[in-house]
C-alpha cells in the first residue's frame, strides 16, 4: 500500500504535466489523485503506519480521518484566499479598471518599451498575482505592437517579470501565498529579503535583450473612433473607483493580518465585502442587463474555479503523502545527498520549470517542519541545520524565490507562461531557443544574489 500510494501520485502527476497532449484537465487528474491517495491510505493504514518510526496508535482509521480533516482545514484557508482575490481582480477587470495603467504608455522605441513593460509587470505582479498580471499585460501588448512575432519577445519578458514580481510579495504568487498563510514567511520578511534577488532576476534578461532590440515598434491600426467608449461598460469615475478599492483591498491584506493576527483569507474576504457593497450601491439604479456584468454575481462566472479545484486536489494529494511518511523520507534523502539548503532549493526551482510549482512547494512544506525558537534552542542553537527552517528562515525565503522564478525557464513551467502561450500562440521551441537561456541566467543571478547577501552573513 505504501508503494501504491507513491505510484498513484506519480501517475497523477504525469497526467497533470501532460494535460495538453492528453486533453484531460489537470483539475480532474488532481482530484482523482487526491481521493485515490487518501483511499489507499485509509484502507492500508494498518500496514503503512507500522513502517514509520512512530506509529499513531491502535485506531489507525480514526487517525487518518482526523489528519484529513486537519489538512483540509489548512488547505481551505488557501482556497478561500484565492477565491476572494480572483473575484476582486475579475470585478476590477469587468469595470476595465486596468485601463488606468495601459492608457498611459506612449513610447514606440523597442528598448524603452521593453524596460517599461518589464517594470510595470514586475510591480503589478507583486500587487495582484502573476497570472492576472500576465493576462493584463498581454492584452496591453496587443494594443502597442502590431507584429505577432515581435510581441513574443515582449511576452517572454512579461512571463519572466511576472514570476519575478510575484516571488517577493506574499500575494504575488500562489506559492508565496501558501508559505505566507502557513506562517513559514512573513510579509515584511519576504519583501525586504527577496526584492533585490527578484529584481536581479528581471534585470539580467532585460540588459541582455537591450543589446539586440533596436528601432521602434509599429502600432496596430485603430479600429475606428468611439469603439472604446462603446465597449466600456462603466463610467470613468466608476472604473477608477473600483480599481482603487480593488487594489487597496489586495494591498490591505498584509496590514489586516499584522493588526488583527487573523488569517489572510479573512482580510481578503473583508476587502471583497467592501468592494461588493460599493459596486452594489454604485450600480443600484441601473437595469439588470447593465448591472449584472458589473456585479460580483456576474463576475463569479468568470472566476477560474477549475484552478481552485486543482489546488484542492493537488494539496490534498500531497498531504496524503505527508501523513503516510513519504515526504519525510524524501526530505532525509535531499539532506543526505545535497546537504545544502541552497542546492535543494535551486533543484526545486529548476524542477518547477517542468512540473507545477504548487505541489513542489506543498511537498517542501510537508517535508520540512516549521521550527519554533524553543525547538531551535533545544536542538543546539543558531548554528544547527534547523535554524534554516524558522519563520523567515533562509530555506523558506529561498524556496519562495526559486519556486516562483524557476518556472520561467520553460514556458510551460508557470501559470504566467501557460497563459502567455495560450493567448499569443507562442511556440514552445521558439521560447526555449530565444528566452529559456535568458530566464535561466536571470534565475541563477537572483539565486546567487540571495546567497551572497544572506547565505554568507
Amino acid at each position: 500500500m505504501y508503494v501504491l500510494m507513491a505510484l498513484i501520485f506519480v501517475f497523477g502527476y504525469v497526467c497533470i504535466a501532460l494535460e495538453h497532449p492528453l486533453k484531460i484537465d489537470k483539475a480532474a487528474s488532481a482530484l482523482l489523485t487526491a481521493v485515490l491517495g487518501w483511499t489507499v491510505l485509509v484502507l492500508g493504514a494498518d500496514s503503512i503506519f507500522p513502517l514509520l518510526d512512530s506509529a499513531p496508535g491502535d485506531d489507525n482509521t480514526a487517525y487518518v480521518v482526523s489528519e484529513l480533516r486537519h489538512h483540509l482545514g489548512e488547505i481551505s484557508e488557501i482556497l478561500f484566499f484565492l477565491l476572494g482575490a480572483m473575484t476582486i481582480v475579475e470585478l476590477v477587470d469587468a469595470h476595465q479598471g486596468f485601463k488606468v495603467i495601459t492608457d498611459r504608455i506612449s513610447t514606440r522605441k523597442r528598448v524603452y518599451l521593453l524596460w517599461l513593460v518589464g517594470f510595470i509587470t514586475f510591480f503589478l505582479s507583486a500587487a495582484l498575482d502573476n497570472l492576472t498580471t500576465t493576462i493584463v499585460m498581454i492584452s496591453l501588448l496587443r494594443k502597442l505592437i502590431d507584429d505577432k512575432h515581435e510581441r513574443w519577445f515582449f511576452a517572454g519578458i512579461v512571463v519572466i517579470a511576472a514570476n519575478a514580481g510575484g516571488a517577493w510579495s506574499p500575494i504575488g504568487d500562489v506559492t508565496t501565498t501558501m508559505l505566507w498563510i502557513g506562517s513559514q514567511i512573513t510579509s515584511t520578511g519576504i519583501i525586504s529579503n527577496l526584492f533585490i534577488p527578484s529584481i536581479v532576476c528581471l534585470l539580467v534578461p532585460l540588459i541582455l535583450l537591450s543589446f539586440t532590440l533596436k528601432g521602434e515598434v509599429q502600432r496596430p491600426k485603430a479600429n475606428g473612433n468611439g469603439a472604446a467608449a462603446q465597449d466600456n461598460p462603466a463610467t470613468r469615475f466608476e472604473r477608477n473607483l473600483v480599481f482603487c478599492i480593488g487594489l487597496g483591498a489586495l494591498l490591505f491584506v498584509p496590514v489586516f493580518k499584522t493588526v488583527t493576527h487573523l488569517p489572510p483569507y479573512m482580510g481578503i474576504l473583508f476587502g471583497l465585502g467592501v468592494l461588493w457593497l460599493t459596486t452594489e450601491v454604485m450600480h443600484r439604479n441601473k437595469n439588470d442587463e447593465d448591472k449584472r456584468p458589473l456585479s460580483v454575481v456576474g463576475v463569479l462566472r468568470q472566476v477560474d474555479t477549475t484552478s481552485v479545484l486543482f489546488f484542492l486536489g493537488i494539496l490534498l494529494a500531497v498531504s496524503s503523502l505527508a501523513t503516510a511518511g513519504h515526504l519525510g523520507q524524501v526530505a532525509t534523502y535531499l539532506k543526505d545527498s545535497l546537504g545544502n539548503i541552497y542546492a535543494i532549493n535551486i533543484v526545486i526551482g529548476l524542477l518547477s520549470s517542468v512540473v507545477d510549482n504548487v505541489p513542489l512547494v506543498a511537498g517542501a512544506m510537508k517535508m520540512y517542519p516549521l521550527v519554533s525558537p524553543e525547538m531551535l534552542l533545544t536542538a543546539g542553537g543558531a548554528d544547527n541545520w534547523l535554524s534554516n527552517f524558522v519563520v523567515d528562515g533562509s530555506f523558506w525565503e529561498m524556496l519562495a524565490y526559486c519556486a516562483g522564478t524557476g518556472g520561467s525557464v520553460l514556458i510551460i513551467g508557470s501559470a504566467a507562461g501557460v497563459a502567455a502561450m495560450g493567448m499569443e500562440k507562442i511556440n514552445f521551441i521558439w521560447y526555449m531557443k530565444r528566452m529559456s537561456l535568458l530566464a535561466l541566467l536571470g534565475y541563477l543571478g537572483g539565486a546567487a544574489t540571495y546567497i551572497v547577501l544572506y547565505g554568507m552573513a
